[in-house]
């Protein structure tokens, strides 16, 4: 690090430890005992101006206070069959980890559809996976690993992309927000893997509206990706969509797959179980009722709203082609640049 971005850290931290109490407790529980490591994650957010950046940390702190985030992995989603529904319509799990010891998360965008319950669930299942992540997935790979690991890989697989997926834009950008806001520089690459003919089209739209410290993180593979990001990690860390060619499918691709998006995923399983301990062990009174654990949405700024109305401007375009929201998931494209 230069003596500029030195610089910057010095102030920053001159900054943050001025901060009242309330705001130091919840940062403390955001850095896990990296301190430095997380200022520099939002300065990096914010092109190493001190001041956006301690605005923006500032108003991450708030949010967190204001909305408990860290109680959020006291507040289990009850009961399990609606968690269940969850997992089946949010698609996303841990696959493993890099030959680096980064977390592999999995997402399966072109076939969650968000239809088994109200917004607040799946934005509480997201934070939930978030705070996971922070609190218990990457310290434990820190010390697995004795160095810092702060960011994860996200590899997210496009199958069955299609024109209805614009019924889930707001939600989407609601989810993208509360992590550029309060999660930012998390993930180190974005691999998009099985992408269909309207993503390619929507991406060459979109790709030049990214800052282009985000347009370096994503990377769209040949595919399934499967011989590239086994240069990264093994065969067993691999999501399961990405494991043989022409699977066709994110979920249930092979009888006996090892599916990280279903609930009785060792990954699920724990993280379900630990939710579960942990609202035990928080006093709770009355005891906890079904009811989703709500949390202020924050507004998006006007960078990714612009490229939102952008994406769905997209889809309604090649959707009114030749049929093409009714066929596009049948396609695959090759690597993007």
């Amino acid at each position: 690090m230069g003596i500029v971005s030195q610089d910057a850290i010095k102030q920053f931290k001159s900054l943050i430890d001025q901060v009242e109490e309330p705001l130091q407790n919840t940062f403390k529980n955001m850095h896990q005992g990296f301190p430095i490591e997380t200022l520099v994650r939002f300065l990096k957010a914010r092109d190493w101006n001190v001041a956006k950046a301690h605005q923006m940390l500032v108003d991450c702190l708030n949010w967190r206070l204001q909305n408990e985030i860290d109680n959020i992995l006291t507040k289990p989603i009850i009961p399990t069959d609606l968690y269940r529904a969850l997992r089946d319509s949010q698609l996303i799990g841990l696959s493993g980890y890099s030959n680096e010891g980064l977390p592999v998360f999995a997402i399966g965008v072109g076939l969650s559809t968000f239809d088994k319950a109200s917004v607040h669930y799946y934005v509480q299942s997201h934070i939930q996976i978030n705070e996971y992540r922070d609190q218990v997935i990457l310290p434990s790979a820190t010390r697995k690993h004795k160095r810092h690991i702060g960011t994860c890989l996200k590899v997210l697989d496009m199958t069955g992309l299609k024109f209805s997926a614009l019924s889930q834009i707001k939600l989407l950008t609601i989810i993208s927000t509360i992590d550029d806001m309060n999660y930012p520089e998390k993930t180190d690459t974005y691999y998009i893997v099985n992408a269909p003919y309207i993503f390619s089209a929507c991406w060459k739209v979109v790709k030049p509206l990214l800052q282009e410290r985000t347009r370096r993180k994503v990377q769209v593979l040949q595919g399934c990706g499967r011989d590239e990001l086994l240069k990264m990690m093994d065969y067993a860390s691999l999501p399961h969509f990405c494991r043989r060619e022409g699977s066709g499918s994110s979920r249930h691709s092979n009888p006996g797959t090892d599916d990280c998006f279903s609930l009785d995923h060792t990954f699920h399983q724990q993280l379900y179980n630990y939710i579960k301990q942990q609202s035990l062990s928080f006093q709770t009174v009355p005891p906890i009722k079904q009811g989703s654990f709500h949390v202020d949405f924050p507004e998006p700024d006007p960078e990714g709203s612009k490229i939102a109305q952008t994406i769905e401007s997209e889809f309604h375009k090649f959707g009114g082609q030749n049929g093409l929201s009714h066929s596009l998931s049948d396609l695959e494209i090759n690597g993007g640049d």
